[in-house]
């Protein structure tokens, strides 16, 4: 390989949220990755940073062109410079347009379990989350669209937000599968915001279908949320983008970004997502060859050292997702116990609801060397919990 990924960067002492933790615990929770990030984005930021004045700064046209460039080449979707906003996060974008699509006390579907924050973004702005759970069956989730055309067809459901591709579960939504979601968004007159940030980091070989792709009715349906962070290992930097087709919808998108003061990039935010874009890709491929090895490291390690474990089988996301029903329907137990008694730091799946009690989310995005410590810590966490 071009990059070196086994290398162990220390990331202790600079206030890491992933790894401020006690001395000798192993962080794998947070998603974010124990890699450095591709060099063209070292060398933007680095190059920036030597000009010594960080005053206000403008979202420039390279950003622009290198996100048009990058969906059209990689995932054979058009977008058009005017459907970009730019946002200093997701999450924040989310929770805007959760305050500007729908009204206090209206219900907001999700496909269970789902990336927790989305229940806060709803929750925290005075809507009620209706939970669709997803159908678990021989180590693979699917959607039970009975239930979700129930739900969609709700007086009060104003809103879908959907993970594409699925967090914590590994789903690439098919393009049958996200057709039927968006016909019965419109059939009920729900609003979609797709939260697309995990795209890039799917299995060599297999890509996601973004949600706005599908055809002008859908496109025209839908706020969808793009960022380099993910895939680059650039969450600190505060960059993302919400790209609306439809120009009623996205007066009102942006507005409310506008308002909420999530519209306004640091010097660093723009310049880091061009570089990803325009000069990263040979590093994201390299990336997802040794994530998939990853996993697969992980998958032979449950097999044979953990079998009251199973590691369910992911199309994309760095993110283990463990039954361990065989164990403990309460995996915030299983965790805290984990942790307690090896210091391996990793996810309870309770807080994702659906059926997430029966299991864990282990963050698989690191050097290989310090995977085997965790495994070896969970194997040991999983022994001492059964006796």
């Amino acid at each position: 390989m071009k990059y070196n990924f086994d290398k162990l960067t220390n990331r202790r002492g600079v206030h890491s949220l992933k790894w401020d933790c006690a001395e000798g615990e192993l962080p794998m929770w947070v998603a974010d990755m124990d890699f450095e990030t591709a060099p063209c984005i070292m060398e933007a930021v680095n190059a920036r940073a030597q000009r010594g004045i960080f005053g206000y700064t403008v979202v420039g046209e390279e950003w622009y062109s290198s996100i048009c460039n990058w969906w059209s080449r990689r995932h054979s979707w058009n977008i058009q410079k005017e459907w970009l906003i730019f946002c200093t996060g997701i999450v924040p974008a989310i929770t805007s347009m959760v305050k500007r699509l729908s009204e206090v006390g209206d219900d907001v579907v999700l496909l269970t379990p789902v990336y927790d924050i989305f229940f806060h973004s709803v929750e925290n702005t005075g809507r009620h989350v209706l939970e669709s759970p997803l159908v678990y069956s021989n180590g693979v989730y699917s959607i039970d669209f009975a239930d979700l055309a129930q739900k969609l067809s709700r007086p009060n459901a104003s809103l879908m937000i959907l993970c594409n591709p699925h967090n914590p579960v590994g789903r690439i939504w098919s393009a049958d599968e996200l057709k039927k979601i968006g016909d019965l968004c419109i059939e009920n007159g729900v609003t979609v915001i797709s939260d697309e940030i995990h795209c890039d980091i799917t299995t060599p070989g297999v890509s996601y279908v973004p949600f706005a792709s599908l055809g002008q009715k859908y496109a025209q349906n839908c706020a969808v949320c793009l960022s380099a962070t993910k895939a680059f290992n650039i969450a600190g930097l505060q960059c993302a983008a919400v790209a609306v087709p439809n120009a009623r919808l996205r007066a009102k998108v942006e507005r409310g970004l506008n308002s909420d003061e999530v519209a306004e990039p640091n010097c660093f935010a723009a310049i880091a997502t061009a570089a990803a874009f325009n000069g990263g890709e040979d590093w994201l491929n390299e990336l997802n060859a040794y994530i998939a090895a990853n996993r697969q490291e992980a998958a032979t390690y449950i097999s044979r050292n953990i079998p009251s474990l199973k590691l369910v089988r992911g199309e994309a996301c760095y993110l283990l997702w463990i039954d361990c029903s065989a164990v403990t329907n309460d995996a915030q137990n299983l965790a805290d116990h984990i942790r307690k008694s090896t210091g391996l730091w990793i996810t309870a799946g309770n807080q994702y609801r659906g059926n997430g009690a029966r299991f864990l989310r282990l963050n698989a995005a690191c050097p290989r060397q310090r995977l085997k410590d965790g495994l070896e810590r969970l194997k040991e966490g999983v022994q001492t919990f059964c006796k």
